[in-house]
């Protein structure tokens, strides 16, 4: 078994390995904003090999660059983190929808990948991602049937989900089970439960999940009533928390490992072939109270896969995680680096204290915060952006307020940090990862 589970990784990496390279032979064309115009009809790989400049060869405004520097630096540190802290780490892709960067999470020690929808594990499935942690909870029969057909014709595929009502284990037993009458017709593999585990909400009035233990039981023996689930632990959300404040979130976090130990001592885990307990957690602003917490996990009949979910470390930024990153708390632990960058041109300067560039809600985040103008480029030259505020933004045009003292002309680059990884992912299909002199190393390629 240990050969064929050998084997099988093995040709998972690789079958992995050449999805990612094909993403080197896509045409760069009008589709992708921002690249040079006379790239148009080379491949992403032949682009790559010319190492353009993101200032100097071609590139248009508004662009969104992603830091190559800060990048590593992210994934190292939170490897670095769940590592000292004895915690599994499947960061959430629901943030990049990025294969390329799912493969540099996982090379960085992560356990698998979180999502939240049924395109967001075909898509990691499609780029051969082996473990999916699916953080919500799974009704739809067409997608139900996709994961069983995946679970039968992969063995090493690991597929773990929410639960948090007995009407939707109802609903997901009888879809795997005429899954399972229609695979038994064709005759094809044999199928696999449904790994699933029980989310406790965060408290009253919190999104998802299971509102107390005593319901948390209920859920927990209508899984055990079927033979197409299988209940392999706990999980929830701590950042939803109902005014959320250390206290309150480790309170709420010892209920949550709470409910795993009594699950345990009344025997809900001994699932035939069940070799681990999940106990999962973490989003991106109180992933030290979840370590705090699961270090004091009481031993259990089986060791606790203890997995932390955080996703926006990858790329980090220059608002709301900036404020509520752990590593405020926590500082001799690190520091995580803003890793974005917008580059949008002046086009228009109508009075001393006004200017628009042209970068607006189709290319930058604003649900939480507007950007923040950071940097100035006349030419060659660079120079903080003092005296600039972004004021508002419309479709396509940054509006800027500016001190009356402050040198800033049409064609100027201004470069924008931004607030909110998941919502500065989404509105670009290929990212330019540049160094910091602008030299771009890689494309990074976005599925949304």
């Amino acid at each position: 078994m240990a050969a064929e589970s050998a084997a099988d990784t093995a040709a998972a990496r690789a079958e992995s390995a050449e999805h990612l390279a094909a993403l080197a032979g896509e045409h760069v064309d009008h589709r992708f904003k921002g690249l040079p115009p006379d790239a148009d009809g080379l491949t992403v790989g032949e682009l790559t090999a010319q190492r353009r400049n993101l200032f100097t060869d071609g590139f248009t405004t508004p662009v969104l660059a992603l830091s190559a520097e800060r990048l590593e630096h992210n994934l190292q540190l939170m490897e670095t983190y769940a590592t000292r802290h004895g915690l599994a780490f499947a960061p959430h892709g629901k943030t990049s929808m990025a294969p390329q960067l799912f493969h540099r999470q996982i090379e960085y020690g992560a356990w698998g990948i979180t999502l939240a929808v049924p395109h967001q594990v075909r898509v990691a499935r499609a780029f051969g991602t082996q473990r999916i942690f699916l953080a919500n909870e799974l009704v739809d029969p067409a997608a139900l049937k996709w994961v069983a057909s995946q679970l039968a014709a992969d063995p090493a595929f690991r597929f773990i989900c929410y639960v948090d009502s007995v009407r939707g284990v109802e609903l997901m037993d009888a879809a795997l089970r005429a899954s399972r009458s229609e695979s038994a017709r064709s005759r094809s593999g044999p199928t696999r439960p449904v790994d699933v585990v029980v989310e406790l909400a965060a408290g009253d009035g919190a999104r998802t999940g299971v509102r107390t233990e005593a319901e948390c039981a209920v859920v927990a023996d209508a899984v055990a009533a079927t033979d197409t689930l299988r209940l392999v632990g706990v999980a929830g959300y701590e950042g939803e928390v109902p005014d959320a404040n250390p206290e309150r979130v480790h309170a709420w976090l010892r209920r949550l490992t709470a409910l795993a130990a009594d699950f345990d001592k009344a025997g809900r885990f001994a699932a035939a072939g069940l070799d681990e307990i999940v106990v999962s957690a973490g989003g991106s602003a109180w992933f030290d109270a979840v370590a705090d917490v699961f270090a004091g996990i009481p031993e259990l009949s089986l060791p606790v896969l203890k997995l932390l979910r955080s996703g926006a470390y990858v790329s980090h930024d220059d608002g709301h995680y900036r404020r509520i990153t752990p590593f405020n708390r926590v500082p001799d632990e690190g520091a995580l680096h803003p890793a974005f960058r917008l580059w949008a041109q002046v086009v228009s300067r109508p009075s001393p204290e006004q200017a628009f560039v042209n970068a607006g809600k189709r290319d930058a985040a604003y649900d939480l915060d507007l950007p923040f103008a950071q940097v100035v480029r006349s030419g060659a030259e660079e120079r903080p952006a003092t005296g600039i505020t972004v004021t508002g933004l419309s479709d396509q045009h940054g509006w800027l307020r500016t001190a009356p003292e402050v040198d800033l002309r049409v064609g100027d680059w201004v470069g924008l940090g931004l607030s909110h990884p998941c919502t500065s992912f989404d509105k670009w299909q290929l990212i330019p990862l540049a160094e910091a002199d602008g030299t771009v190393v890689d494309y990074i390629r976005t599925f949304f």
